[in-house]
């Protein structure tokens, strides 16, 4: 029998997803590391800051960091300056807010436009929450597309985690009170809810979101909610103005970036925690199991930046 090929690490992953963007000015501007830091560096690099999607007025935020950076510490090339942006970079990003309770009750409200990869990465919460000892249970609460509940089950089944749910187009908020009654009587400790991959702009769906969450709030008072939405990192800066919309619905905490393997906009991460000031949580790196990762800041900037 041939020997299953272990997976690389998030490191090898994320570089090897984020090389599109490296592979163009990215990589030609750190090419050589002996070269000398000038004016055509720094327009160099802003321009390819802003084609990797990291926003005009981010990139302005970075580009005079790494300016004063390079002055006050005297840096001597592109390869310490390459070091200095990656300490920028991960600062910027960081999140020291902590995302789920040891203790006590946890519930994860996702939400998103449809085709983000929404059911995907439940299940892989799921799964991924599940090894680490948790017991989470699924809301199949998206009952407004067809097969949802069908998929998501599919997931559940993948994790090996129990999912509740109802026939397609019953009230949403029905599906959560029904989920928190069989989490409690099982003793679960983790609820991972689905909702309707709505439009960002479709604010009876909105409402929804809201009664869902006043179900939780009602029957799990004091439990650790979190409500992340679901971006598609190959859309650039409209995933910006979906979680700009979304975050003045929902209450944003949070956000799970997919398909960050297949993009050449990897600057929109940057952009999310700059301009949202929301922590990226989840980063999808591939199609298996367990390709969704917690988001670590400092490997995102090397794998970005890698020569």
């Amino acid at each position: 029998m041939a020997k299953k090929e272990k997976k690389p690490g998030l490191f090898a992953r994320l570089k090897e997803g984020l090389s599109k963007t490296r592979g163009g000015l990215l990589g030609m501007i750190f090419g050589n590391s002996a070269e000398k830091i000038n004016d055509e560096f720094y327009e160099e690099l802003e321009d390819a800051l802003i084609m990797a999607d990291c926003g005009f007025e981010t990139t302005e935020r970075i580009l005079d960091e790494l300016r004063a950076k390079v002055k006050a510490e005297k840096l001597p090339d592109r390869g310490a300056a390459r070091e200095a942006l990656i300490s920028i970079l991960a600062e910027q990003m960081d999140c020291d807010a902590p995302f789920l309770e040891e203790e006590g009750d946890n519930v994860i409200m996702i939400v998103g436009v449809n085709g983000v990869g929404k059911t995907t990465s439940i299940g892989k919460l799921a799964a991924m929450y599940k090894a680490e000892g948790k017991r989470p249970m699924l809301a199949a609460a998206d009952t407004f597309r067809a097969a949802a509940a069908e998929q998501l089950t599919v997931w559940a089944e993948r994790a090996e985690v129990p999912i509740i749910k109802h026939g397609e187009g019953a009230d949403p908020a029905a599906v959560v009170f029904d989920a928190i009654a069989a989490y409690k009587s099982r003793k679960h400790d983790l609820l991972i809810c689905d909702t309707a991959g709505r439009l960002h702009n479709k604010k009876n769906l909105m409402n929804e979101l809201a009664k869902m969450r006043r179900v939780v709030d009602r029957e799990l008072p004091g439990a650790h909610v979190e409500v992340l939405l679901v971006l598609d990192a190959t859309t650039g800066q409209n995933a910006i103005a979906q979680a700009k919309a979304f975050g003045e619905s929902c209450g944003l905490t949070g956000i799970i970036l997919t398909k960050l393997d297949g993009t050449a906009k990897g600057g929109v991460v940057v952009a999310v925690k700059d301009e949202l000031d929301l922590p990226i949580r989840f980063v999808g790196v591939g199609e298996g199991i367990d390709d969704l990762q917690p988001f670590d800041p400092e490997s995102f900037a090397e794998a970005l930046l890698a020569n």
